[in-house]
Parts: structure tokens; C-alpha cells; sequence
């Protein structure tokens, strides 16, 4: 295996691992990063996908007891575990439909660096509002625990996670903005878009892999491995991090991050400082 082509799987996978969970897009910064390492194209752009797996798993290890008990309840016809799921499957749906139907036509056009910074600067601003918005009025959060959820919730949710097909969107930052539009708190709004990564990234991830297969060999094989365990451990201790931020912050530090970054990728782009390569 090529050592250049190791260590940018490598940088990807960090990159993924760090930026999953966070209201900024991963996908728009593998796009980002790749374009500077001059790693693109069809395959890397199947890798990019594939590798969320990886981070998926830190999110499954950090809530394992949840994750254990509710499969439990489950077996023993709890309730609150049928709720959960259901309200999970729901969220999912819109999502998954329509990556489907369009996923390919929005792989086409808007998987590169311009249309990526455009939507990190508009979706800054969209966090600047909410955010803006809650302090103002207070009174705006209803629901505090994910267990609080209403199916209708769930759908909403649901519903404003799939802008994030659009990639610089950003799936976490979707599902968690439309959580608190929707009236949820941080924390409850932080923790539902996790426990929804977890069918929606790794049905994308199983998904690309198959519709892709023809571009793939048994010799990626290791880079997608080295890629899926830096996201794996990068993710790890990012969730573990957020978590303790939102204890005592909102998310306006990151609106101004993606608008900065946007505006910087726009500016270097435009005026040919960088050359950003699709």
C-alpha cells in the first residue's frame, strides 16, 4: 500500500472522527480536506461516506447502556423502548428516502469545495438565529429528554435532517437545529441526532459501498480500514468533549466557525489564492 495514499486516509479519518458530531459537516470537510491533498474522485468519494461508519461506532460504545436496554426492552415488550425506536425510525426515514431518490444528482453537482462553503456560511447564520431566538424566549424548549419525544417530533426532526444531503449542510447540525426549532433542549437535541446518526450514517455507509462496488477492490480494503478506525478513535473523544461543552455553551461558537471557514474557502477560491480541486 502506497504510504502517501495511507497518510491521507489516515488525515481524512481524523478529520471525520472530529467533525461528525459537530454542527459543522463532516462531509463538507472531507471534501474540503481531500481537495487540499488533492484526493478526490469517485472512490474517495464512496471512501468519504464509508468511513463515517467508524465514528458511528464511538457514538454506539458512549451510549451502550442505553443502546443495550432498549434492545432488551424490546425482548421484553417494554414501552419506552418501542417508543424510542419507533421515534428513531421515523427521523430516519426522510433522510433515507430521499438520499435514495437523489443522492446520486446531489453526489454530481454539489460535492465540491465552492457549493460546500456557500452552505457552511448560510448554515452558520441559521445557528446564529436559533440560538438568538432560545435566549429570547426561553419558554421555546418543551422537550428535555429524547424519552419526551412525540412521534410528530420525531418526523419533524427527521425532516430538517435531510437538508443535510446537501453536503456543508451538515447532518448533526441539521438534526440538532431542527431539534431545537422543534422546541428541544441541547442536550436532548445533541442526543437524538447521535442515537440518529446511527441508521442514517451506516445505511448511507452500506449503501455507498454497494451501489459503488464496482470502483472498489480487495485492495482498498486496508485504507478503508486505516481511514475507519481514525475516525473510529477521533470520534470517540470528540462526542465525549461536545457533551461536556454543552454543558455550559451553546453552539454560537460554532456558527462563527463555519462562516469564517466558508467565507475563507470562497475568498481563496475566487480570487485563485487556492486552487480548490473537485
Amino acid at each position: 500500500m502506497d504510504l502517501i495514499f495511507a497518510l491521507k486516509a489516515l488525515i481524512l479519518g481524523i478529520v471525520e472522527g472530529l467533525t461528525e458530531f459537530l454542527p459543522i459537516s463532516s462531509t463538507g470537510h472531507l471534501i474540503l480536506v481531500g481537495s487540499l491533498l488533492n484526493f478526490t474522485g469517485e472512490k474517495v468519494k464512496v471512501f468519504q461516506i464509508a468511513i463515517q461508519g467508524g465514528a458511528i461506532f464511538a457514538v454506539c460504545w458512549e451510549y451502550r447502556a442505553k443502546l443495550i436496554a432498549v434492545t432488551s426492552g424490546l425482548f421484553s415488550n417494554d414501552a419506552n423502548s418501542r417508543k424510542f425506536v419507533l421515534n428513531v425510525s421515523i427521523a430516519f426515514l426522510p433522510a433515507a428516502i430521499l438520499g435514495v431518490l437523489f443522492g446520486a444528482h446531489i453526489k454530481a453537482i454539489l460535492f465540491y469545495p465552492i457549493p460546500v462553503a456557500i452552505a457552511l456560511v448560510a448554515g452558520g447564520f441559521v445557528i446564529l438565529w436559533i440560538e438568538r431566538r432560545n435566549k429570547i424566549n426561553p419558554r421555546a424548549i418543551r422537550i428535555n429528554s429524547v424519552d419526551d419525544m412525540t412521534s410528530l417530533d420525531a418526523f419533524k426532526v427527521g425532516c430538517a435532517q435531510a437538508f443535510a444531503l446537501i453536503p456543508g449542510t451538515s447532518r448533526s447540525g441539521s438534526s440538532i437545529i431542527g431539534g431545537l426549532i422543534f422546541g428541544m433542549s441541547r442536550k436532548a437535541a445533541t442526543e437524538f441526532s447521535f442515537f440518529l446518526a446511527i441508521p442514517t450514517v451506516v445505511g448511507a455507509s452500506v449503501y455507498s459501498l454497494y451501489k459503488d462496488r464496482a470502483l472498489l477492490s480487495s485492495a482498498d480494503i486496508p485504507t478503508f480500514a486505516i481511514g475507519a478506525m481514525a475516525s473510529f478513535i477521533a470520534a470517540f473523544f470528540c462526542v465525549r468533549w461536545l457533551l461536556r461543552y454543552l454543558s455550559t455553551h451553546d453552539f454560537t461558537m460554532f456558527a462563527y466557525y463555519r462562516i469564517v471557514f466558508g467565507m475563507i474557502v470562497l475568498i481563496t477560491g475566487f480570487t485563485g489564492l487556492v486552487v480548490w480541486a473537485d
